[in-house]
């Protein structure tokens, strides 16, 4: 069945709706920094995250979420969230992009949700990861995934007007990235290595003058799809392709008729500019702030991007437990 667009271009900045997704999403998985459980940090956040999207204007379809409807009771692919309203649009939501992180009491770890109009967003299923590039807008035309990593790098620095060894490289510490490492610095380039969230990484490396010029290496195919909705607001570039675990994945892919070796720029994974994307840090990184409690209420910080206007927010809010605990039937502290 061929996926409905919704052509009408979408006037109103959803964004700021999507802020009050997230932030709800962030302090309710802030609660457990530190404390060991992954599972408490997931189940709370999305747990807040589905509450309060049910109250957005819109007719939304799960396109990234918590997995299939069997294994996932909420924000499963395909359920339909909002009111209701006529607003046709696909959902990708992360509601911790760092579990282990808040786990673990580490820096980096934020709540994401994106949204575009009906049929835009297109996320790749058939593979877990994927390998990716991701970078600004000054060095989008020079990106080549199928290059070497020292032509990648030497044409970033030449767009950046860098010499390479100021070149800032993000990659996950894995085992997996190895030779990625060792060819990263026999071209010169300078590393910073993440344990998790590569979607916070890949924004930090397609936003201007950050401390970090590009991201390489494979990651979660979900989180490609959640940073190119980021990055088509940005203006930046992010090329993937299909990192398949072993043959059998590749196979089954084979004979679903998927090309694995297609690669899948910005404008595959994200097929419009009425593209809107939210995050709200949980616990502190290069980002975002995380959330900072006082008496009776917390601070958070978040940041939200319109796509067709290609305007980026900082937004600081203090929330106000007291009256917060009126209105929702989850906690948020």
């Amino acid at each position: 069945m061929k996926a409905e667009h919704f052509d009408r271009p979408i006037e109103r900045n959803i964004a700021m709706e999507l802020v009050r997704v997230t932030e709800a999403a962030a302090m309710s998985a802030a609660r457990y920094l530190g404390r060991g459980d992954k599972n408490l940090v997931d189940e709370a956040a999305v747990t807040a995250m589905r509450y309060t999207l049910g109250y957005v204007r819109m007719d939304g379809v799960v396109v990234i979420g918590e997995g299939e409807k069997d294994h996932a009771p909420m924000l499963y692919i395909g359920e339909h969230i909002g009111d209701g309203s006529d607003l046709k649009v696909d959902i990708a939501v992360d509601p911790v992009d760092g579990t282990n992180l808040v786990a673990r009491g580490l820096p980096g770890a934020i709540s994401v949700v994106a949204l575009s109009a009906r049929g835009t967003m297109h996320c790749p299923r058939e593979f877990v990861y994927m390998n990716k590039i991701a970078t600004g807008p000054e060095a989008i035309d020079v990106i080549i995934i199928n290059a070497t990593v020292a032509e990648n790098l030497k044409n970033i620095a030449a767009a950046k007007k860098k010499r390479i060894s100021e070149v800032t490289v993000v990659v996950l510490d894995k085992p997996r990235h190895e030779q990625l490492l060792s060819d990263i610095r026999s071209a010169g380039a300078r590393i910073k290595l993440i344990s998790d969230g590569d979607v916070e990484a890949s924004i930090e490396a397609a936003l201007p003058e950050r401390e970090v010029d590009v991201l390489m290496g494979i990651g979660g195919t979900p989180e490609g799809v959640l940073s190119a909705a980021a990055i088509r607001c940005i203006g930046g570039g992010i090329q993937c392709k299909a990192w398949p675990l072993d043959n059998n994945e590749r196979e089954r892919a084979i004979a679903a008729g998927v090309d694995v070796d297609k690669v899948y720029k910005t404008e595959d994974l994200i097929g419009s500019d009425d593209v809107f994307f939210a995050a709200t840090g949980i616990s502190s990184g290069e980002l975002l702030k995380g959330v900072r409690y006082y008496g009776g209420g917390a601070n958070t910080q978040s940041l939200e991007m319109r796509g067709r206007s290609g305007t980026i927010r900082w937004i600081e809010s203090r929330h106000n437990f007291e009256r917060l605990d009126k209105l929702s039937f989850f906690e948020l502290h």
